[in-house]
């Protein structure tokens, strides 16, 4: 490979997340990640979605260049940064038509989400979510009073996660629901949802007249031969009434330069939605995320991501075909978007006789930081982060192999 997904990337005190916070749980006695890691084992961080790669060259040298310019004062998007995002959209996502007037910053998706929800919702109002359900929409929408509807997933045949249409219409219809989260393609089970899935969804909507906020952040990191298909792009219907996130963050490992934007092309929902935003006047953009974004939109970040979907894509087909044939009782759903896996530990657990708090805590005090899936409505769930170094993902999975689930 051109670009380096393999080095070990000491983290430790360059204000990383992964790493600082289970530390300062550990110092202070407190927290999901106090837990004493045993002697002998060193952390391997696979709770919060960041990667633990290099970004791609394409974006530090466009921030580098900008940087040479020794005035970093007021400014206004440049016309190159509408430029880049609307050949990105269609040249992978297949997006015809979009213009930058359809196009708005956003500080980050979840601020962007709670702002959609403001001029769709009342006060107080329910939002229909699928679940298990990222943790971020509980967080941020609860917090500014909404209240989510979970409408539960469910396994097929094939141990693939499918929307519960019968269930999702019964809960609009007896609680009145009018707004709707779509996290497409879905976090935390990491479903790429088929074009005639998002349809079905869309033609529900459409009958209840409820509105839709998708989420499209990982939309750029599918596995294998899956692809993503833009809600928008579902219909003319779905295309008026959806509000549509995306960041360049999660593709590229941009998280701590903060930028995302939103597609709307119903004016009115477009023009509420700015409104919105504006409003605590919090949602301005940095002058060098605009030049990541620009940087990792070019063709070397192209290149860059299709070598590390094959990174991504390896680790996963990894570590499914480890706990299909070592762990007997944990079920994991193959995922075909992001770079998350999802397991349930119910049947592994029931028959160990171990609580969800005694696995997670056998993990944890083997340097393997894990994320509690009961955060995320999956009782015996379990979330971890693949997009590590190869070998960082198979040391992890000898341990729990080892010292947790066939200790």
């Amino acid at each position: 490979m051109k670009y380096d997904f393999e080095s070990i990337i000491e983290r430790h005190g360059q204000d990383a997340l992964a790493v600082d916070r289970p530390a300062q749980h550990r110092e202070l006695g407190e927290g999901y990640f106090s837990v004493p890691v045993k002697e002998g084992f060193d952390i391997i961080p696979m709770w919060v979605a960041d990667m633990n790669y290099a970004v791609a060259p394409s974006i530090p040298r466009a921030i580098k260049k900008r940087m040479e310019h020794p005035v970093y004062g007021y400014f206004e998007p440049r016309q190159e940064y509408y430029d880049a995002i609307i050949k990105w959209q269609t040249e992978r996502n297949h997006v015809e038509g979009l213009t930058a007037e359809c196009i708005g910053y956003e500080n980050g998706v979840l601020g962007g989400v709670v702002s959609a929800a403001g001029i769709l919702c009342s006060a107080g109002d329910k939002i229909l979510v699928n679940s298990p359900t990222y943790v971020g929409f509980m967080h941020s929408l609860c917090n500014v009073g909404y209240e989510l509807v979970h409408s539960p997933m469910v396994l097929d045949e094939n141990n693939v996660w499918r929307m519960d249409y019968e269930d999702m219409e019964k809960k609009i219809v007896e609680q009145q629901i009018h707004t709707a989260i779509l996290c497409n393609p879905h976090n935390p089970t990491g479903r790429a949802w088929e074009r005639w899935e998002i349809e079905k969804a869309m033609e529900l909507y459409k009958k209840h007249d409820v509105y839709v906020i998708s989420d499209e952040i990982w939309s750029d990191l599918y596995l294998a031969d899956h692809h993503h298909i833009p809600t928008q792009t579902i219909s003319e219907d779905a295309k008026m009434r959806t509000i549509a996130f995306y960041s360049p963050s999660k593709t590229f490992n941009l998280a701590g330069l903060i930028g995302s934007y939103h597609i709307v092309y119903n004016k009115r929902l477009r023009d509420r939605l700015r409104k919105e935003g504006s409003l605590s006047h919090y949602n301005s953009m940095n002058v060098l995320s605009m030049y990541a974004l620009m940087g990792a939109y070019e063709p070397e970040g192209v290149e860059w991501l299709e070598e590390l979907l094959e990174v991504l894509t390896k680790n996963a087909d990894y570590a499914c075909d480890f706990i299909e044939k070592n762990w007997k009782g944990v079920n994991v759903s193959r995922p075909q978007a992001t770079y998350m896996l999802f397991i349930d530990c119910e049947e592994w657990c029931k028959e160990h006789g171990k609580t969800m708090d005694e696995l997670e805590n056998a993990g944890l005090e083997i340097g393997v930081l894990w994320q509690d899936g009961r955060e995320f409505h999956g009782e015996y769930s379990i979330r971890l982060n693949l997009a590590l170094p190869f070998e960082r993902v198979k040391e992890a999975f000898e341990r729990l192999d080892k010292y947790v689930f066939n200790a």
